[in-house]
């Protein structure tokens, strides 16, 4: 059997994947098993956050994998306490805890929230707002904490105590918070990825962090695919004037291993206490070595660049042929195409071109370093295609 029947015969069927394998690949390149090269505008969903097979990071890997690759949470190991270190040093949080994907990574931030209030105010208190078309993970939990009916179904019954407001809409959130005075938390993205890559408003999100703070409401920022330099900020918070109480981060910070990331503020970073939660592979040593490698890199001159090529991409396909609307931050961009998306990724994958899709939009998430020559060389294949598609 070749790779595909394999998948088919053994792999539980939860993905509807695209007839391409890849074998291997190098920085913002992937080749597949017949030697096709193509340029990669997705990184894995955010992952390969300086590309495949980056040196520094597989390098950190190696050294850390010869010398300890596990222990228990029970023990003291180097590189957890120099990732967190890091972590609250740029970013002014206080305290870290560490899982292994986006979902844990909320699963804590949710359990957290929860905790404080419940700890603070009692049991009763403790519903969470969320943003409609929001998405924070495929967990029992995550799943009702995320704002869209299709994901609600299937797996009843859903943890209950969430409620939903439309993002960019000041008003309605203020009122549903005045409707409930159980709400302990609110939960956002700053950069909705997976329900369509919409940006949230900078009067909205701003004003949702004043009355959260004023009404003792926590604050909880799902970074998971926005974190880590991806809209040209070290977080997405960081392009408002808001301040997070709780904020949840994953994929990229990983390079490539699984790693879930949930940080604390000084409101915050007391309410775990020993046996309150846990993970077993959560701050693995080799994980952890492979994201200081990353984390130390993020840095003035690289988010500078990022920016610069977000710019490029608006600038490029804003008003091009065969495109309805462009929204994004950063790396992480939505372009919408007069034709729908499905017929449109495939054609991608003819010309050499990988993206992602996020509802009707394609979905754009390179590496943070990809080369100036490869992003042009997309876009403008993009372009070729998208024009196309209208005739």
């Amino acid at each position: 059997m070749n790779t595909e029947e394999k998948d088919a015969a053994y792999i539980a069927h939860t993905y509807s994947r695209y007839p391409v394998c890849f074998v291997k690949g190098k920085g913002s390149h992937l080749i597949d098993e017949e030697g096709k090269d193509y340029i990669d505008m997705g990184s894995g969903i955010g992952v390969d956050i300086f590309g495949v097979a980056d040196e520094k990071w597989m390098d950190a890997v190696t050294s850390q994998l010869h010398v300890l690759n596990h222990v228990s949470n029970l023990f003291y190991t180097k590189p957890m306490a120099g990732l967190a270190e890091m972590l609250c040093q740029k970013t002014g949080m206080k305290k870290v805890f560490f899982s292994n994907s986006g979902a844990e990574a909320n699963e804590c931030a949710i359990k957290g929230a929860r905790k404080y209030s419940i700890d603070k105010y009692g049991k009763e208190r403790n519903e969470i707002i969320t943003l409609i078309n929001g998405f924070h993970g495929r967990t029992i939990t995550t799943l009702a904490a995320t704002g869209q009916d299709i994901f609600h179904k299937d797996f009843f019954p859903f943890t209950p105590g969430f409620l939903y407001t439309p993002a960019n809409d000041l008003p309605s959130f203020i009122k549903l918070c005045e409707e409930h005075p159980q709400v302990c938390a609110v939960m956002v993205e700053p950069i909705q990825g997976e329900g369509g890559v919409h940006p949230l408003s900078k009067e909205f999100f701003e004003g949702v962090g004043k009355y959260a703070k004023d009404h003792d409401i926590l604050l909880i920022v799902d970074e998971v695919q926005t974190g880590n330099g991806r809209t040209g900020k070290l977080y997405g918070y960081m392009n408002y004037d808001v301040e997070p109480d709780i904020v949840s981060t994953a994929k990229g910070i990983g390079g490539g291993l699984p790693l879930g990331v949930t940080m604390f503020n000084e409101k915050t970073e007391n309410v775990y206490t020993p046996g309150t939660h846990g993970s077993t592979f959560g701050g693995n040593p080799i994980a952890c070595a492979g994201a200081l490698s990353i984390m130390e890199r993020i840095d003035d001159g690289l988010l500078k660049e990022v920016t610069a090529k977000g710019q490029y991409i608006k600038d490029e396909f804003t008003g091009a042929k065969g495109v309805k609307s462009v929204a994004g931050m950063g790396l992480m961009w939505g372009i919408e195409p007069e034709k729908d998306v499905k017929e449109i990724v495939p054609r991608l994958l003819a010309k050499g071109v990988v993206v992602l899709t996020a509802k009707e939009k394609i979905r754009l998430l390179p590496a943070l370093n990809i080369p100036w020559t490869d992003l042009k060389k997309a876009v403008s294949l993009m372009k070729d295609v998208l024009a196309e598609s209208i005739i």
